[in-house]
């Protein structure tokens, strides 16, 4: 069974008591991307205290120059920020030790147009690359992300899984795999299961999101119960996390998730 995931926005409260608030709606984990504002001391507190995990955050940096590198404005298909993102990389993995988050999100920033496309591949795998180390080394994931470029994110690089998962194999680091979100596939290519389970060991984290809209699953086109069937099948363990808004009231969409990953996910 995969671990289900609470969206961070849908709790209320500060950063703490969003998880004793998950709790207290059935989540074993909940996912606020950003770090960089985070008292760590009392959110480790209420980590531990409430029992429930942080499934990922953003690869983010304190320095307002490195940060606005990492925007999607720019990215890791820059060459500039070849040094900088190790910084970057090495303030969100202690960050994550420190919440004792075992995913940090990467994204690539958006296509230039003064470099061929396979430049920007190959400058994508040699960032990669040089941070797996880091990683590795703590026992953290990176997870990549490709997102949509038809309604939520023009320009971006990373758009298909497919390109992605060559990107996650040519870094050959077991601490480097895919941000499979299955609200950006379904706009992007399509036959989401099939690409969840044929390379289901690639995958190392999952959003959530129905299409259109970015709701909750079951309020749009994709069959999400026969989704969850498939990434339980294919032998996935990791989270699945709710990365979207919600229709129906916080207590009713909260029910409608659990019924609908009942018997695959916890």
């Amino acid at each position: 069974m995969f671990k289900f995931s609470c969206s961070g926005g849908w709790m209320p409260g500060s950063y703490e008591e969003r998880f004793f608030n998950a709790k207290k709606y059935g989540f074993k984990a909940i996912e606020i991307l950003g770090w960089t504002g985070v008292n760590f001391e009392t959110a480790r507190a209420a980590i531990d205290e409430s029992g429930v995990e942080l499934s990922a955050i953003l690869t983010q940096s304190k320095n307002p120059d490195i940060q606005a590198k990492l925007n999607n404005t720019h990215g890791i298909v820059w060459e500039d920020l070849y040094d900088d993102y190790v910084t970057a990389m090495t303030e969100t993995v202690e960050a994550a030790v420190k919440l004792n988050c075992k995913n940090v999100v990467a994204v690539t920033g958006n296509e230039r147009s003064d470099v061929p496309r396979y430049t920007q591949h190959h400058n994508v795998i040699k960032t990669l690359s040089r941070v797996a180390p880091i990683a590795e080394k703590a026992g953290v994931t990176i997870v990549l992300e490709p997102l949509n470029i038809l309604v939520d994110h023009k320009g971006y690089f990373l758009v298909t899984s497919t390109e992605g998962f060559d990107i996650i194999r040519s870094v050959g680091s077991p601490n480097v795999k895919l941000l499979f979100d299955v609200y950006h596939q379904q706009i992007s290519e399509g036959n989401v299961i099939n690409n969840i389970k044929n390379n289901v060991d690639l995958i190392g984290h999952i959003h959530l999101g129905d299409v259109p809209g970015r709701k909750e699953p079951g309020t749009g086109e994709i069959n999400y119960r026969n989704v969850f069937k498939a990434i339980c099948e294919s032998g996935y363990t990791g989270f699945c996390a709710l990365e979207c808004g919600h229709v129906d009231p916080l207590d009713v969409a909260v029910e409608k998730m659990f019924k609908l990953v009942e018997g695959y996910g916890e």
